[in-house]
């Protein structure tokens, strides 16, 4: 049995100057970081933190969450903010408590491996910047893709987090794959590789109170640096989970402030200093102090951001991530994917689908990347396959985990999925099985050479390296030579009242301002109709000036004939039909793509995305089958190949670009 926790203060009091506990329980904040990534989409802006640094500083946190994870990508991608930028100006304001990141192993900050040379100079550069804490996990818990980082951390006298991804494959821990046994061996995998503390990944809030307690109090008798806990709230247990945890020994937890906690993001930190108060883990904290930071994120901050939160359900917790167990991230990027492609309705498909692939692909833990790796290729298989055929959209990704590139999976993959994705692999059809970097050439001297005018210094260039086609274009706009484009400017506390008053006003009937002038006799000839918006309707009165009009002939709309689905572009077994005459479009409605096919078969977009990589240019023959162009939707790569043999021809779109689904790319004549 734990220990229970223990009440010895008989007078209490909020400030920080009561008695300290005997074991207080150490919290790390995750404001600044994994709390806006889990409701706003990591659109936090370091011009927001500001206001609010100093005073999280003299929380007496163990540490704050600054930067990582979806951060690196975010701020250059949408923010128009460079990445380094954001440790050294935090660092001016928060100067007493360390700061900690979220670092994929050799994924760093991106969504597959990188060579050495990028590890190593990454890891440099984020420790000269002002990073202390390194956390670190590895998506499949494959630690040989941990090895050239934490050479980097130790080298840089940093604190090396090493993190087990928590997973499970039964409604509780246990099964055949990731046991209590499962996870006493990464523990003790960890502890000899050096790590200074161990954090258990909770990345879904799957872990249940009384799993936590046993798995708490089990690896404090196995191993003995401190344990840390990082539970999201998405399932609703994570403070349960969090109690049982602290009477199991926890060393730290993972908290967020309130405004910043709950739905997917993580508990709250005022309930659990109110709970622990005047006890032997009593936190020390001073929650009038809390409430102060609060207050200044509820009004000056939150009103920013309000509209990125998906509001949609009433509820604050999502009990259908124990059935699925996909992070809450990537679920509601699963559900803006599907509505941007207008197959909404495959959302009860998309959760069904999601445990086949994952079992299929190795009963892999979900986590970035591998959260996106399973849940594209699960909305691929929902919107591609036939009754004939699965997997017949495979995504870069899933062929380089097929191959070995991102480790070792928990399970062996399925032996004819893998077959199939690794059939005309670029590398080979033979899965490696060695550390995954070791078939990765250097990179960076490369970066270097196509940044050469345009990176400053090596921050820049490791931007580059890292993300290539987005890094060049926000490198482009940090140095004048393209403009801003208004997307990625911040919004003002003054565009928010803006905003609100336009509602304010509509609600009110006070949108439309009716002109100063005066109304005009109604003549003999008005007709009437009927106007449909949406579920409703309006009769409308139409009297033409100068007098009725003559109608010299009436013609009965015709309806759009149906229209075929849409051709899956992967691995297109047949020849695309030739293209049919286009349809004549309802009044106001675009014609259809397919319209711009009389000079040969287009090659259309399956899916909203970004062109990341040309693979045949116009004038180029291809061969039915072959990659044409590489589309990046949710940060995976899904290739486009050509549906017939012939010349590309008319290449419509370049590198950088954004595509609608459906949008012809190019034809092939």
């Amino acid at each position: 049995m734990g220990e229970p926790i223990q009440v010895k203060q008989t007078k209490m009091n909020y400030s920080k100057d009561r008695p300290k506990a005997e074991n207080p329980v150490k919290i790390m904040d995750l404001t600044l970081r994994d709390g806006h990534q889990s409701l706003f989409a990591t659109r936090g802006r370091t011009e927001d933190m500001i206001p609010v640094a100093k005073m999280i500083d003299d929380v007496g946190f163990w540490a704050v969450e600054t930067w990582g994870g979806a951060t690196f990508d975010t701020m250059h991608r949408f923010l128009n903010e460079d990445p380094w930028e954001r440790i050294r100006t935090l660092k001016r304001y928060i100067t007493k408590t360390p700061f900690s990141m979220l670092l994929r192993a050799q994924n760093l900050v991106g969504y597959r491996n990188y060579a050495d040379d990028v590890a190593e100079a990454f890891v440099d550069r984020a420790a000269g910047n002002g990073m202390d804490i390194f956390r670190t996990f590895d998506a499949l818990n494959d630690y040989r893709n941990f090895e050239t980082v934490v050479k980097g951390i130790k080298k840089a006298g940093k604190h090396f987090q090493g993190c087990i991804c928590y997973s499970m494959t039964e409604p509780r821990m246990g099964g055949d794959v990731y046991t209590l046994d499962y996870y006493i061996k990464k523990a003790k995998d960890l502890e000899s590789m050096g790590a200074d503390s161990i954090c258990i990944k909770d990345m879904a809030g799957l872990m249940a109170p009384y799993d936590a307690f046993e798995l708490i109090k089990t690896l404090k008798s196995t191993v003995s640096v401190p344990l840390h806990l990082h539970s999201h709230f998405t399932s609703g247990m994570a403070p349960m989970t969090h109690l049982k945890a602290v009477e199991a020994g926890v060393d730290i937890l993972d908290t967020c402030l309130s405004p910043y906690a709950y739905r997917t993001s993580h508990p709250a930190i005022e309930p659990l200093v109110m709970t622990l108060l005047g006890t032997n883990r009593d936190t020390g904290f001073d929650i009038r102090h809390l409430a102060d930071i609060n207050e200044i994120l509820e009004k000056e901050i939150i009103p920013k951001y309000r509209h990125l939160a998906n509001d949609t359900k009433m509820s604050i917790i999502d009990i259908k991530v124990l059935l699925h167990q996909t992070p809450g991230g990537m679920l509601s990027n699963l559900v803006n994917q599907l509505r941007e492609m207008d197959a909404l309705d495959k959302i009860d498909e998309v959760y069904a689908e999601l445990p086949r692939v994952r079992k299929d692909l190795g009963q892999i833990p979900l986590v970035t990347p591998t959260s996106q790796i399973v849940g594209i290729q699960t909305v691929n298989n929902v919107l591609f396959d036939t009754e004939d055929e699965r997997y017949k959209m495979i995504t870069s990704q899933v062929k380089d985990l097929c191959y070995g590139l991102y480790g070792k999976t928990a399970i062996p993959i399925n032996q004819e999925v893998q077959k199939k994705a690794l059939k005309g692999y670029d590398r080979g059809e033979e899965p490696i099985t060695c550390r995954p970097a070791e078939v990765l050439d250097p990179e960076l001297e490369k970066a270097e050479e196509e940044t050469r005018g345009l990176a400053a210094d090596i921050d820049d260039t490791l931007i580059y390296a890292l993300f290539p086609v987005t890094g060049k274009k926000f490198l482009k706009w940090k140095y004048g030579k393209e403009p801003i484009p208004p997307e990625v400017i911040p919004r003002t506390m003054e565009d928010v009242k803006a905003e609100q008053q336009l509602i304010q006003d509509a609600k009110a009937g006070k949108l439309i301002k009716k002109a100063d002038k005066d109304t005009p006799v109604q003549g003999e000839a008005v007709r009437k109709f009927n106007v449909f918006v949406d579920e409703e309707y309006f009769e409308v009165g139409v009297d033409e000036i100068g007098g009725s009009p003559q109608i010299n002939y009436v013609r009965q709309a015709q309806p759009m004939p149906p229209q075929p689905p849409p051709q899956p572009v992967a691995k297109a077994p047949e020849p695309a039909p030739a293209p049919t005459p286009a349809a004549t479009p309802v009044q106001g409605t675009p014609a259809p793509a397919a319209a711009e096919s009389a000079d040969g078969t287009p090659l259309t977009s399956p899916m909203p995305g970004m062109i990341v990589a040309i693979e045949k240019k116009e004038g180029d023959q291809v061969n039915q089958g072959e990659t044409v162009i590489i589309l990046e939707a949710m940060k995976m790569e899904n290739p486009l190949t050509a549906p017939v043999s012939g010349t590309i021809l008319n290449m419509k779109f370049s590198i950088g670009d954004q595509t609608s689904k459906d949008d012809v790319l190019c034809l092939i004549g």
